[in-house]
């Protein structure tokens, strides 16, 4: 059975803990719509991707 040779330090065990924070997901605002969407994903509302109509707008469906 695998026993710890030493007792971890305060710190390390903060070090370890500290990518167990949740971060709220961040939001810009578009340039182009003005809408909020996520970083380097596509604006749902214009089917826009940096500059290239990748989806049809919720206007023409």
């Amino acid at each position: 059975m695998a026993v710890p040779k030493r007792k971890t330090s305060p710190s390390k065990r903060g070090m370890r803990r500290s990518a167990d924070a949740l971060a709220r997901p961040t939001y810009i605002e578009d340039k182009d719509s003005g809408e909020l969407r996520r970083p380097h994903h596509i604006d749902l509302k214009t089917g826009i991707y940096r500059g290239r109509q990748i989806l049809k707008s919720k206007k023409e469906v």
